[in-house]
């Protein structure tokens, strides 16, 4: 039970409502001392006191505790937010670009903590979004490719970590993958295999990786599929035996 743990406050020190500003609510089963307590260093059980008194977040926005200003902020009034962008602590910089408008961010899309530039990159759209495909984080990168335009998407196709690559193939133009079809990491060309148009999956019939080579006998057209009856696998040869006899699976 969460109730029987500790009680700490966020120096260290027991948990006592007899000096809390909300000992009147504590009174009135308003706040319970390991539960939902705004003076314990627990995240949990400060969220669940601002989650039933949300009127009392703007109180908390310059505590000396970060932890409890960045759950302040996600409760706060719209309008103290733009404050908190100059916070010191980056979490509570995250939270407040998390909820104010997206015009009001941009600027804090070079912020030097790589968990303020993600959240700004999960904000952001056109141009703005583009630019952050430029920083230095992949995950950065990545939040970025993951809300970009399809159609953009090729723009990421150089990017130095697969993952952002990999991501780049699940959601780019069908058009476009062909770009990818020779990409060094066999995940990337696992995910253009799997969407590729089936008529160009002949590019991919030499591929190194067998999870590939697999995937395209599967999707090519019966008239482009011979070449994979000398296939070095057991496995892929039986499949395109039994593909071009007619017994494939539904």
């Amino acid at each position: 039970m969460e109730e029987a743990l500790e009680t700490l406050d966020w120096l260290g020190k027991p948990v006592r409502c007899g000096d809390c500003p909300h000992k009147a609510m504590r009174r009135d089963g308003l706040c319970r001392k390991g539960t939902s307590c705004v003076r314990d260093r627990r995240s949990r059980r400060v969220d669940r006191f601002f989650q039933e008194h949300a009127e009392l977040a703007d109180n908390y926005l310059d505590h000396p505790y970060f932890e409890v200003r960045a759950i302040a902020t996600k409760y706060a009034s719209l309008f103290r937010l733009p404050a908190l962008l100059g916070d010191p602590e980056p979490e509570v910089r995250a939270m407040a670009i998390l909820r104010l408008p997206a015009s009001r961010v941009e600027k804090l899309s070079g912020d030097p903590d790589r968990r303020v530039r993600i959240a700004v990159a999960s904000r952001l759209s056109g141009r703005a979004l583009l630019m952050m495909l430029d920083d230095e984080d992949y995950y950065v990168r990545l939040t970025a490719v993951r809300r970009m335009a399809p159609d953009l998407l090729c723009l990421a196709f150089g990017d130095k970590e697969p993952e952002v690559r990999r991501c780049a193939a699940r959601r780019a133009e069908i058009g476009r993958l062909v770009e990818l079809s020779a990409d060094p990491e066999p995940l990337v060309r696992l995910e253009v295999a799997e969407r590729m148009a089936p008529e160009r999956l002949h590019l991919m019939i030499n591929d190194p990786d067998l999870r590939v080579r697999f995937t395209v006998a599967e999707r090519l057209p019966l008239a482009a599929l011979s070449p994979l009856r000398n296939d070095p696998d057991e496995v892929i040869r039986e499949m395109v035996a039994n593909r071009l006899s007619g017994k494939e699976t539904p």
